[in-house]
């Protein structure tokens, strides 16, 4: 890639990098074209679909959310290392709107976590029925309550996790109503209702 082309591909990353931390996904690309001094040609030449873009500001996440948890799993305590992980997890929420709604999308950002939520079952801490498509639902309720109150009661969310937390301790379990969704059947769901609208 050419020296110029390379410039231009780091302007728009910090330029998506920023409105979608600010506003979420659904930054009209036009204007991140304008932020980063470029054409909407060039974007679309750098980065063909907005989902391309999106992979490409969000692809050092992986990473983090993977650290998180290895230190989740280093604590003694199991159920502290489950609400250290999903503390850790929506305090990426949190601070970037963009990140908040790719959580809310996909709920990738929990994958990780199977070991976590076998740990602390086995410790009798968390209860016996979660599965991590329960956790999928957390993680999407927590980035609603972020998208809210981002700019009005920021912290808002962390009174939702512990509210939730509380209900997954094993000594509040009550047999469920229902039986768990599979990982797929909540990926659509979290992808359908989420999803930024389609085209540009």
């Amino acid at each position: 890639m050419r020296k110029d082309a390379v410039h231009n591909r780091e302007r728009l990353l910090e330029a998506a990098r920023r409105l979608f931390a600010d506003r979420g996904l659904d930054v009209p690309l036009e204007e991140i074209a304008r932020t980063a001094g470029v054409s909407i040609g060039t974007l679309y030449n750098r980065f063909p679909t907005r989902e391309d873009l999106v992979e490409a500001v969000f692809e050092d996440r992986a990473a983090t959310v993977a650290a998180i948890a290895e230190r989740a799993l280093t604590m003694d305590d199991p159920w502290e290392g489950f609400v250290a992980f999903l503390t850790g997890v929506c305090e990426l929420q949190a601070a970037d709107l963009g990140y908040n709604d790719l959580a809310a999308r996909d709920g990738k950002g929990i994958e990780p976590m199977v070991r976590i939520i076998e740990r602390a079952q086995e410790a009798g801490a968390l209860r016996g029925d979660v599965t991590l498509a329960d956790m999928s639902f957390v993680i999407w309720g927590v980035a609603a309550t972020v998208r809210a109150t981002y700019g009005t009661v920021p912290g808002a969310w962390r009174r939702h996790l512990g509210l939730a937390l509380d209900g997954l301790r094993s000594t509040a379990a009550h047999e469920l109503p229902v039986p768990p969704m599979s990982i797929p059947q909540a990926r659509a769901l979290m992808n359908d209702a989420s999803r930024p609208p389609a085209g540009r």
